[in-house]
């Protein structure tokens, strides 16, 4: 995993200061008062839940390079570079979209791609990957990363992240009414502190919880992307590929980036891994090939 928990964790942060500084302006309080008004909870819910998943998607790539320290590169200044650049340009245009941004960051073999609109991703590549896959198989990975972007699985993550805040909000708020009047005793007509409190756990837990389902989405994708990349240089380069991450020690990203990288956790078979186990990935492209043939 590489990106997406850091879309995850960024989001969640986004809500929870949003919620705060809402409730600061009174606006949330208001909404708490005896005899909730049911639609107009659901409208600030919509507001609060995707202007959180919005501002994630916005800051995407530069979270990415700060996460990473990774490196645009503005001119090639190597042999390596210069095939890295024409390769992501290549594949580009296969798919008809711009030409990236690309990027290089020290680590282990990994890469990811990111950013808020087609026609202005990022694909960062490290350099443990450059230095132990062959071109063949780095190409591969890069397919891979160029169909995430084609695909607008960023974009795609952001609404369903959306939805899922706005049940998150909405949820906390009721429960958060609910204790603040069963377990506090408040009968005044306007929340108390139990409210606040309240909401913020509730938020924090139905957040993480809600995360299984941005966690099958990522899985889902990974196998599209997949995909994607055998449809654009067949599917052995992304099978060699895969099996050369399996038998390497795959570069953890920062934390918040682990969904959105080439290797992931395959190792956590779990609802909460972003991407499917490196066995299965590569069982589903064999399958490809074999349709193929």
């Amino acid at each position: 995993m590489q990106r997406i928990f850091l879309f995850i964790v960024t989001n969640l942060a986004v809500v929870v200061v949003l919620s705060v500084v809402l409730h600061l302006f009174g606006l949330d309080r208001s909404l708490a008062m005896r005899g909730i008004d049911y639609r107009s909870l659901l409208l600030y819910s919509l507001v609060v839940g995707f202007t959180g998943a919005i501002i994630s998607l916005l800051m995407s790539k530069s979270m990415a390079k700060w996460s990473t320290g990774a490196h645009v590169i503005e001119q090639p200044q190597n042999e390596a570079e210069a095939w890295l650049v024409e390769t992501v340009r290549k594949l580009a245009q296969q798919v008809n979209i711009a030409m990236p941004e690309i990027a290089i960051y020290e680590g282990e073999p990994n890469a990811f791609a990111t950013g808020a609109f087609k026609n202005s991703a990022l694909v960062a590549v490290s350099t443990g990957l450059l230095q132990s896959m062959n071109r063949e198989e780095a190409q591969a990975v890069l397919g891979h990363e160029i169909s995430h972007v084609a695909n607008g699985d960023m974009v795609t993550l952001t609404l369903i992240q959306g939805v899922v805040n706005t049940f998150v909000v909405f949820l906390s708020r009721i429960v958060g009414s609910i204790v603040d009047r069963a377990v506090f005793r408040n009968d005044r007509d306007y929340a108390g502190p139990g409210y606040m409190i309240t909401v913020l756990v509730c938020q924090v837990v139905f957040g993480i919880l809600a995360s299984l389902i941005v966690a099958w989405f990522s899985r889902y994708r990974e196998y599209r992307a997949d995909a994607g990349s055998a449809r654009l240089l067949g599917p052995l380069p992304m099978i060699h590929a895969l099996q050369r991450l399996g038998g390497l020690q795959a570069g953890a990203l920062p934390k918040g980036f682990r969904s959105f990288g080439i290797a992931g956790d395959g190792g956590l078979a779990s609802l909460f891994a972003s991407h499917p186990p490196i066995e299965k990935r590569i069982e589903a492209l064999q399958h490809v090939q074999a349709a193929g043939a």
